[in-house]
């Protein structure tokens, strides 16, 4: 989600005042994507030595945002390091709600690892501008990922900064048999009917939806996001961007508390888990995959997990975060994906890229099942046909919105994730939260454009 003297690096002031501008719609995804590929991976993980280099071998670091597939990163590392026995890699994982507060401190301290995991955001695209980060265009993995996907891994200046994890899409995954055992007998359609399934859900004893309120990235890549594309976007639908990147966007307004309140709402209804404040990334995912919930707002990168939930079959549908009456605008971009630092070690890290998206991608995509973000991949690997579908059909949408860490300024994603929280715990309320938004983003686009 940086300070050197002679100029390569920003100064950590500049780096943290970067506006995040969307610098290209999210185009149509093409059709190719979509094949759904049949295979396994079964291999054991293997733990990547993390001690000293042998003379004549180059040690490589991976700082990689991996919180449902760390074992898999191993494994894809472990067998780089078998396929080029003079190059290891030592893999770090990111903590915390965001790609960019990882980054951050790295940077700043000249601290740089050799291969990171980036968002495509305006972040990034000015760590590419400032030489931080190498130019991907002539890899094989920049040449094989999709045509739409590329322009949102593009600076304003052409730089080519990274390979997208995924194509990302969030929606609502639902356990078929307690939406028939509630008499639901089809997915709502609209806030007003999602609002009425919940209460027929709790009434037959569900728990209509399952939230992870102590790690505030997935609400906000699920119900801020779907708030901000339906409440927000839906209505500037020609330069909502350009009005976050210059500042005029308006967001002291019903439409921008109108996110935060619906948020709100549906935890004073009563219709999550008990205790969904203190419920983690990993434990909301079981709990969906165990039973204990109807429904989870959750991403595609996620549908491995839950797609396959225990004595149950599991079906997905559009968030309907619109209004009765109104077109629902989905959200769908690219996924956290992979980027190299200009470092001694830069030569050695692409070759750990290219490898990621070519031989080792199989390993990780078996495990998390999304949309691969590749035009061909090697190996034989499982897509779930089902999202697949749902990616097919939101892609087709006369208005599509990007995920927030895609737009947001980056200090404002930093706000936001206990800003979240806050409003969950009652100790904000929804419009101050979304005047706390409004004056966030004004902020970072005045400081910005001075």
């Amino acid at each position: 989600m940086f300070g050197e003297a002679s100029g390569r690096f920003m100064s950590e002031g500049r780096i943290t005042r970067i506006a995040a501008r969307a610098m290209f719609p999210v185009t149509r995804l093409l059709p190719a994507f979509l094949l759904c590929l049949l295979g396994a991976c079964g291999q054991d993980a293997d733990t990547v030595s993390s001690g000293p280099t042998p003379l004549g071998q180059t040690q490589i670091t991976a700082l990689v945002w991996a919180p449902d597939w760390p074992d898999e990163m191993h494994r894809i590392a472990n067998e780089f390091h078998r396929a080029h026995p003079n190059i290891s890699v030592d893999v770090q994982f990111m903590i915390g709600n965001s790609v960019e507060e990882n980054l951050k401190p790295k940077i700043a301290t000249r601290n740089l690892p050799d291969l990171v995991s980036v968002n495509p955001n305006a972040y990034s695209a000015e760590l590419a501008e400032q030489g931080i980060l190498t130019d991907l265009g002539e890899t094989a993995a920049w040449n094989n990922m999709l045509e739409s996907l590329k322009p949102d891994w593009t600076s304003r200046h052409g730089k080519r900064f990274g390979i997208s994890g995924g194509v990302a899409a969030t929606l609502i995954y639902y356990n078929k048999a307690m939406f028939r055992r509630a008499g639901i007998a089809a997915p709502p359609t609209s806030f007003e009917e999602f609002l009425a399934a919940c209460a027929a859900l709790r009434k037959a004893g569900f728990t209509p939806m399952v939230w992870t309120g102590a790690f505030p990235n997935t609400l906000a890549n699920g119900p801020f996001s779907f708030g901000f594309a339906n409440g927000v976007a839906a209505h500037h639908p020609r330069d909502w961007k350009q009005r976050i990147a210059d500042g005029s966007l308006d967001l002291a307004n019903g439409d921008a508390v109108d996110i935060f309140a619906r948020i709100k709402l549906i935890a004073d209804k009563g219709y999550l888990q008990r205790g969904f404040m203190n419920t983690s990334y990993d434990e909301g995912i079981r709990l969906f995959a165990d039973g204990k919930a109807a429904m989870a707002f959750q991403g595609t990168w996620s549908s491995g997990a839950l797609m396959h939930g225990k004595d149950f079959d599991t079906g997905v549908f559009v968030p309907p975060w619109n209004a009765r009456g109104k077109t629902v605008v989905p959200v769908v971009g690219s996924e956290t994906g992979f980027a190299v630092c200009d470092t001694p070690r830069k030569k050695a890290a692409l070759q750990f890229l290219e490898f990621i998206y070519g031989k080792g991608f199989a390993i990780q995509q078996n495990k998390r099942q999304n949309i691969p973000p590749l035009k061909q991949v090697s190996g034989k690997v499982v897509s779930d046909p089902l999202i697949v579908d749902y990616v097919r059909q939101v892609t087709q949408a006369p208005l599509t919105a990007p995920l927030y860490y895609s737009y947001l300024p980056t200090n404002t994603i930093e706000l936001l994730h206990p800003l979240l929280q806050s409003v969950l715990f009652g100790k904000t309320s929804p419009r101050q939260a979304a005047l706390t938004l409004d004056r966030s983003i004004r902020h970072e686009a005045r400081t910005e454009n001075k």
